[in-house]
């Protein structure tokens, strides 16, 4: 699998094209739940990364970046709520079709989403505690990853954790086969062109300014890291 030896920066996703079909769009967003909890490890990165510091005294706030279908910040909420913290959530996209698909979600207490940019946030001044995001970083280019990195730090007072796929030889191939059953939606067809997006930890460590942390979660995901 020689095409995975460099970041195929030119490769475009069908959900980022504004003429792709809505119907698979909107089947790809229901289907993200599934497809997150299997491959993205967010429960093991709320127990070792956020839920530690959280406070047990007042209210955390929350900001999820490019959330897309909404199922990581709703579920960070429900993770709180069983361990006895108190947290809210704002879930944020500029894409005017995630965005509506999160606005139609059913409500949730402490979860509110907006159509915005994380610089739209900063020249508000707003402030959270952490900020997070799922599968945003490999969409991005050079200039994008670098303003949506100092934003993070201006936006999250103790932590941001910006989680993504680690580019392999062997997470290619074991996520075309187990993606099989997702028909009628780009889950299969945009997952392997994002894992051809992807970073090593290496290259990402390579190209991020000082004060982030790049770590390898097994299988086949990496987090990228600063505390406030």
């Amino acid at each position: 699998m020689g095409f995975l030896t460099r970041r195929d920066e030119q490769a475009t996703e069908q959900m980022d094209r504004p003429d792709c079909d809505p119907v698979l769009l909107n089947n790809t967003y229901r289907q993200f739940r599934l497809i997150n909890a299997v491959v993205a490890g967010w429960r093991r990165t709320w127990a070792r990364q956020i839920r530690p510091v959280l406070s047990t005294s007042r209210t955390t706030r929350l900001l999820d970046v490019g959330s897309g279908a909404g199922d990581i910040p709703r579920a960070f909420l429900r993770w709180a709520a069983r361990d006895g913290v108190a947290l809210e959530v704002t879930a944020i996209d500029p894409d005017e079709r995630a965005h509506a698909y999160l606005a139609a979600l059913p409500p949730a207490p402490g979860f509110t989403v907006r159509r915005a940019h994380t610089a739209d946030l900063v020249a508000e001044g707003a402030e959270y505690d952490v900020v997070t995001s799922n599968h945003v970083l490999h969409h991005l280019s050079a200039t994008d990853l670098a303003s949506l990195l100092t934003d993070s730090e201006a936006l999250a007072g103790r932590l941001a954790v910006h989680s993504d796929i680690a580019r392999t030889r062997l997470g290619y191939p074991a996520f075309s086969v187990a993606t099989l059953p997702f028909p009628r939606s780009f889950i299969r067809e945009d997952g392997l062109t994002s894992i051809r997006r992807s970073y090593r930890p290496e290259e990402l460590r390579a190209v991020v300014p000082a004060g982030w942390r790049v770590e390898a979660q097994r299988p086949f995901r990496t987090l990228l890291i600063h505390r406030g």
